[in-house]
């Protein structure tokens, strides 16, 4: 029994990550970080409430250069939860203008903890934990999105 139920998460887990393709739209983005140096990072856009509900659960592995952008329509106060999220992430609560409002570093795995920004934003960008320290992103830093699906804050 356990080494049946250990196959079906395996399989589980593999169809999440193979799945994300198939269930989101991609595009890139550009980050000019802080310390002077520009970063292309592929994205998972998150666009429909049906894909913001599902975002990154159960994926297991995320490409270092890889993340998932949360798209809405307009500015509001944003909360993110890690449920069936087995990936630590930094999450970035982005103004329309492509400025971090603040960045929730390194959270925790399958927690039910909201996640929330200080103030109104209008994306939500999920990388891999440790990348905004690594690559020095930061509230100085800005986030250049690509004109395509209608998500964009190139003026």
């Amino acid at each position: 029994m356990a080494l049946a139920a250990s196959t079906l998460f395996s399989f589980i887990a593999v169809n999440a990550d193979d799945d994300l393709a198939s269930a989101f739209d991609s595009s890139t983005i550009i980050i000019a970080a802080s310390e002077d140096a520009c970063y292309r990072f592929d994205i998972y856009l998150a666009t429909s409430r049906e894909q913001q509900l599902r975002g990154l659960m159960h994926v297991r592995h995320l490409p270092e250069f890889t993340g998932m952008l949360f798209a809405y329509s307009s500015p509001d106060m944003r909360s993110m939860w890690m449920k069936n999220t087995y990936l630590s992430l930094d999450i970035l609560f982005l103004r329309e203008d492509g400025t971090i409002s603040n960045i929730a570093a390194n959270t925790e795995p399958l927690s039910l903890k909201p996640i929330g920004s200080t103030e109104p934003v209008t994306y939500v960008l999920e990388l891999n934990a440790g990348v905004s320290a690594k690559l020095h992103i930061d509230t100085d830093s800005l986030i250049h999105l690509r004109a395509r699906e209608g998500i964009s804050n190139d003026k």
